[in-house]
């Protein structure tokens, strides 16, 4: 339980202090994130549990990465995840889970993701800002990327890139789960005038 309080102080502060960062009132992020000022109220007092599409569309809005709405300050140069370590920000009905492994620093951050897909199982997402890259790579079983309507397969072994401005899918085929590297290169955030 103090986990998971302390985790909903380092999001309340977080996004409170991005918000700021942005010039954003609450209602302003609200309505371009689409999440109304109530739960952005609570989430700034560390109350509730926003669920992972309401963090990707803040995080989408405030220009940052779903990590840096969650992590807490940088524990030294080199950061090992393990990832039971890590709780997923999505599980499926079927057993199906994304967990956000880490974000990398820089102008231009990385999101890294590990994700299991049960058979059939699937997760819609809404388009991302412009400029957000997805890649996804099959390291066992297989599944179906659905891009703007349109399906692609990507079996173990392949690598599929992608602008993510579109709706898109990721469903788990065939008959065994497959798991994947989900990387989210994100565009340069704004830059400091001297």
């Amino acid at each position: 339980m103090a986990e998971t309080e302390a985790a909903l102080r380092t999001l309340a502060h977080n996004v409170r202090t991005a918000r700021t960062r942005a010039g954003l009132s609450l209602d302003e992020l609200g309505r371009r994130a689409k999440v109304s000022k109530g739960a952005l109220v609570g989430l700034e007092k560390a109350q509730g549990n926003p669920n992972f599409a309401t963090l990707v569309r803040l995080a989408d809005t405030l220009g940052v990465s779903v990590s840096a709405l969650l992590d807490g300050p940088a524990e030294g140069r080199v950061r090992v995840v393990t990832a039971d370590a890590v709780t997923p920000l999505w599980t499926g009905e079927q057993g199906s889970e994304a967990r956000l492994m880490l974000t990398t620093s820089g102008p231009a951050p990385v999101e890294v993701w590990r994700w299991k897909l049960e058979p059939g199982e699937e997760y819609p997402s809404h388009p991302h800002q412009a400029g957000v890259v997805e890649t996804v790579s099959a390291t066992a079983g297989r599944m179906t990327l659905i891009l703007d309507g349109i399906e692609h397969r990507v079996e173990a072994g392949q690598t599929a890139t992608f602008d993510g401005d579109v709706p898109h899918a990721y469903r788990g085929s065939g008959t065994e789960t497959c798991h994947l590297i989900m990387t989210v290169h994100l565009p340069p955030g704004p830059t400091s005038s001297s």
